[in-house]
């Protein structure tokens, strides 16, 4: 498989499972001497520190291995954030540039527990080149449904970051009356499209927690022209809405002045044409006040009956750091 040099597409529309703030943990690695594996699932850009070093050496943001003297490679097993079918891999070798590894590779089981040695891998990403300091991207054809990765590189060096592109997979035959977030990434939800994402991206409202810092939510620059700001939300599975939590933690100069929100069910095939589609969304919230660094709840809504897509609006623009979309699963899934 050879690398893919416009993978923006295949980002937008899902989410990393290999994002620590999801769960994800890297379990293993054969050597991390330089650099722990667990910097390499962390969710900010990776950071060069000019001059900074530790007692291995220079301090890098991401894995490293130190030098192979001997045969074999070496390789770090990671588990994702949730069962999974991926779409993309990212192998991340930014500041790397003499100690990057030339190649790898990426293995994937679906394991309740932690894999053994006898756990059987399946090859996602057959052995291939990367480049230094360079953000390698690989499309996948795999539909299985994955809980582990194993990133091999050949034969030693360091990666940046390593990132898995992908859907969630939940069985949602037993959920039940159960009132849950259907919007949460960890349900399956994904933010799909949104205006503007200036200071800090649309996925970041579907995390699970409350946001560390305004980087840790949606923001979009300063509006100066008419209109607001908005973002579609895919649900993990269709249902019925029963009220809306929206969190403005560590926005208090820059939260939106108002929130509205707007709803349908729509099939499955309907991903693509979402940014003209929901002008014609029914109101599902008129537009409410909200207020800085603080949880809202809106129980008043209108009923829509089942719906599968969410489109938010800030009134007209600023941050907000998590939604919360909770309601009872129904319909078609």
């Amino acid at each position: 498989m050879t690398e893919l040099l416009d993978h923006s597409a295949l980002i937008r529309g899902h989410i990393n499972l290999l994002d620590a703030r999801l769960g994800a943990i890297a379990l293993s690695a054969s050597d991390d001497f330089f650099a722990p594996m667990a910097r390499m699932l962390a969710p900010h850009e990776p950071e060069w520190r000019a001059g900074v070093y530790d007692d291995h050496g220079k301090w890098m943001d991401g894995w490293e291995s130190r030098r192979r003297r001997g045969p074999g490679h070496d390789h770090c097993i990671v588990r994702l954030a949730a069962p999974c079918t991926l779409a993309l891999l990212e192998i991340d070798t930014r500041f790397f540039t003499g100690n990057y590894p030339p190649h790898a590779s990426v293995q994937a089981c679906r394991a309740a527990g932690a894999p053994t040695a006898a756990t059987q891998w399946t090859e996602l990403l057959a052995y291939a080149p990367l480049k230094g300091d360079h953000r390698n991207t690989f499309a996948l054809a795999s539909d299985g449904i994955w809980t582990h990765l194993k990133l091999n590189i050949y034969p030693d060096g360091g990666v940046a970051r390593f990132r898995a592109y992908g859907t969630v997979h939940r069985d949602w035959s037993g959920a039940g009356a159960e009132s849950i977030d259907l919007a949460a990434a960890l349900h399956g939800g994904r933010a799909l499209a949104c205006s503007d994402e200036h200071y800090g991206a649309m996925g970041n409202l579907l995390l699970p927690g409350r946001g560390a810092s305004m980087a840790d939510g949606w923001e979009t620059r300063r509006r100066r022209e008419p209109g607001f700001d908005w973002v579609i939300l895919r649900l993990g599975h269709p249902g019925r809405i029963e009220h809306i939590e929206v969190d403005t933690a560590h926005f208090k100069g820059n939260f939106p002045h108002q929130v509205s929100f707007n709803a349908a069910l729509l099939p499955e095939s309907s991903d693509a044409d979402l940014t003209s589609q929901c002008l014609y969304w029914p109101s599902l919230l008129e537009p409410r006040l909200l207020a800085a660094d603080h949880v809202m709840r809106f129980d008043e809504l209108v009923d829509l009956g089942c719906v599968s897509h969410v489109r938010v609006n800030m009134h007209p623009d600023g941050g907000m750091s998590r939604v919360r979309i909770v309601g009872t699963p129904g319909g078609a899934g």
